[in-house]
């Protein structure tokens, strides 16, 4: 799947139905740390949910094996953009309730970095990564030129 440069946040949602229209709530961290602002209209992709498993999908009981199956686009779902030992230069956009910084990466990716402040330009080391959120610890602090 191609993900556009233009692309502002990334979340995952459910769709209601609300008094005849369907809705979408957006997560207030969104408009809290990203480029999304109350009250504009933006764009909306939709991408297919992961097919919910089925009987035949389950693990062999006595063998303890999943039959094989056929690949489905519900199988390619995106990576984190990045990889524990990957070390970048960012900005740190805000500070969490916790204190540590915050930044965001290809696609909204968020990366926690402990011991920055908003503002600083920063050079990371990722140390964990998990499905929707990176921790990293700050390696050098950069003149905001460099």
């Amino acid at each position: 799947m191609k993900v556009s440069d233009q692309l502002l946040c990334l979340f995952s949602g459910r769709i209601e139905e609300r008094d005849g229209s369907y809705v979408v709530e957006i997560p207030e961290r969104e408009l809290e740390l990203g480029d999304v602002d109350d009250g504009r209209t933006y764009r909306v992709a939709l991408v297919s949910p992961p097919e919910e498993e089925t009987e035949d999908a389950k693990p062999d009981a006595e063998t303890g094996t999943e039959p094989e199956r056929e690949s489905t686009p519900a199988d390619h779902r995106l990576e984190p953009p990045v990889e524990a030992g990957e070390t970048r230069t960012v900005e740190i956009e805000d500070v969490g309730e916790q204190g540590d910084g915050i930044t965001r990466v290809e696609r909204g990716f968020v990366v926690i970095v402990s011991g920055a402040d908003t503002g600083e330009r920063v050079r990371i080391e990722i140390t964990q990564v998990q499905e929707n959120v990176a921790f990293a610890d700050v390696i050098e602090r950069l003149d905001y030129y460099e």
